[in-house]
C-alpha cells in the first residue's frame, strides 16, 4: 500500500471510525415523516426527527408535480455549468422569485448552501483588499470556510454578544471595509441572533451584513421569508444567504443582495463558475415551493404548534434542552456515549430516529441529539415521542435540566 494511505489506515482509531455512522433510510414520499430504515438485521419503518425538511415541501404535491414535469421537459441534468450550457429558464426564474421574495434586486443560484456561503463569502469578504469581517464564533464551516479562502482579517464576536461584537468594531481601523456575518437561527442551538442591535451596530460603523437564515428560510416571517422580515428589519441585512434544501424540501443553496454585488459573485467566485448547475427539475422544484410558502401559512403554523408542545413536554419531563427561540430543539445530553446510546434506544425501541451530534458538528462534550420536530408530525407523533425521550433520559440518568442547574452532570450507564 502506498506510504501516503498508511497514514489514513494508521491515523484513524476504532473509536473515531465508530463517530460518524450513517443510518440509511428511504423517506416515504406521501407519508413522511414515515420511512423505511435499513440496518444489518431487516428494513423497518421508523419515525424521522431529525430531517431538516421542516415544513414537508420535500413531498408536497405541487413541488413533485413542478419537479415531474420538468424531468419531461428537461431531462435529468442541466448539461454543463452556468456560463456553458447550463443554464435553464427555470434557474433564471427561481432567482427572479427568490429576489423579490427577500426584496432585493438581484438573487444567485449554487449548488448547495454549503458552496452558497463558501463560493459567495470568498468574494464578498475578500474585496475590497483591506476587508475586515466580524464573524460570530457559532457560524457554519461553511462560512468559516469561505472567509478563510477570502485572506480577510477576521474577528470572531463570542455567539450573539452585541457588546462583544461592538467592542471589536470600535477597536478596527475606521477607514477599513467591514463586513458582519451571522446567521438568524443557529443550527445546532436552535437559538436567534439579536438582530436589530446587530443591524444598528452595523450601521453605526458603516458595515456591509452578511445573513444566513439557511434555518429560517419558509419557516418564519411574512411569506416565510425569513426573521428579518419578521423582525420588520429585512432592508437593513445587505446579503442574505438561504437553502432550497431545508424549508424548501429540495437541494440547492443561494445569495440575494444588490445587483453589482451579485453579478461580481456571478463573475468571481469558483464555486459558481467552475461546477455544474442544480437540475432544472430541482429548480423548478424549488420554485414551487418558494410559490406555495408565499402564499401559505398551513405549514408554518402546524411547525410552529409542534414545537411549542414539544417544548412545553420537555418542561414538564424535565429534559434539557438549548433554546425555546425556534423549531430545532436541541436535547443536551454532554457525552458522546450516551448520546449515541439514547439515539440507539429510540430507534431500537420506540422506531424513532434522531441522529446523535457529536464533535466536530459540536464542541466535545456538548453531545446532543438534535431534534427536529415538522409540520408533518401529528400532535400525537410529538407526545410519543416526547414520553420516549424522558423514558430513556432517565434509565441512561442523563442529567436533566434541573441537575444541571444545580451543576451535577451524567455518568455512562452501561446497559445489560
Amino acid at each position: 500500500m502506498p506510504r501516503h494511505l498508511d497514514y489514513f489506515t494508521d491515523q484513524l482509531t476504532d473509536e473515531q471510525r465508530r463517530t460518524r455512522t450513517f443510518l440509511e433510510i428511504g423517506r416515504r414520499a406521501g407519508n413522511f415523516p414515515s420511512a423505511i430504515a435499513r440496518t444489518a438485521d431487516e428494513d423497518s419503518e421508523v419515525s424521522v426527527w431529525c430531517s431538516n425538511d421542516y415544513l414537508g415541501m420535500g413531498q408536497h404535491p405541487a413541488v413533485l408535480a413542478a419537479v415531474h414535469d420538468a424531468v419531461a421537459r428537461f431531462g435529468a441534468g442541466s448539461g454543463g455549468s452556468r456560463n456553458i450550457g447550463g443554464t435553464n429558464h427555470r434557474h433564471v426564474e427561481l432567482e427572479r422569485e427568490l429576489a423579490d421574495w427577500h426584496g432585493k434586486d438581484a438573487a444567485l443560484l449554487f449548488t448547495s448552501g454549503y458552496t452558497a456561503n463558501d463560493g459567495a463569502l470568498a468574494v464578498i469578504a475578500g474585496n475590497p483588499e483591506g476587508t475586515v469581517v466580524f464573524s460570530d464564533e457559532l457560524n457554519h464551516a461553511s462560512i468559516i470556510d469561505g472567509l478563510r479562502r477570502s485572506g480577510a482579517q477576521k474577528r470572531i464576536f463570542r455567539h450573539n454578544d452585541v457588546a462583544h461584537l461592538a467592542e471589536l468594531l470600535a477597536q478596527a481601523d475606521p477607514e477599513a471595509p467591514k463586513l458582519i456575518v451571522l446567521e438568524s437561527v443557529y443550527s445546532m442551538s436552535g437559538d436567534v441572533a439579536p438582530l436589530a442591535e446587530i443591524a444598528e451596530l452595523a450601521h453605526q460603523y458603516g458595515a456591509t451584513t452578511f445573513l444566513d437564515e439557511v434555518h429560517a428560510i419558509g419557516m418564519y416571517g411574512p411569506e416565510g421569508a425569513g426573521i428579518a422580515p419578521r423582525e420588520g428589519i429585512a432592508d437593513r441585512f445587505d446579503v442574505i444567504m438561504g437553502t432550497l434544501a431545508k424549508g424548501l424540501g429540495t437541494a440547492g443553496g443561494y445569495i440575494a443582495g444588490p445587483q453589482d454585488l451579485i453579478d461580481a459573485v456571478r463573475t468571481l467566485s469558483r464555486a459558481f463558475v467552475f461546477t455544474t448547475s442544480l437540475p432544472p427539475a430541482t429548480a423548478a422544484g424549488a420554485l414551487a415551493a418558494v410559490r406555495h410558502l408565499r402564499t401559505s401559512e398551513a405549514e408554518r403554523q402546524s411547525l410552529a404548534r409542534n414545537a411549542q408542545l414539544l417544548h412545553r413536554l420537555l418542561d414538564e419531563a424535565d429534559v434539557p434542552y438549548l433554546s425555546s427561540d425556534s423549531h430545532i430543539v436541541s436535547a443536551l445530553v454532554g457525552d458522546d456515549a450516551l448520546c449515541k446510546q439514547a439515539s440507539a434506544l429510540l430507534l431500537d425501541r420506540h422506531k424513532i430516529y434522531v441522529q446523535a451530534i457529536n464533535a466536530p458538528s459540536v464542541r466535545a462534550g456538548e453531545e446532543l441529539l438534535r431534534i427536529a420536530p415538522s409540520a408533518t408530525h401529528t400532535e400525537a407523533d410529538v407526545q410519543k415521542f416526547a414520553e420516549a425521550l424522558a423514558g430513556i433520559w432517565q434509565e441512561l440518568e442523563i442529567a436533566t435540566a434541573s441537575d444541571r442547574a444545580a451543576g451535577r452532570t451524567s455518568a455512562v450507564k452501561e446497559l445489560v
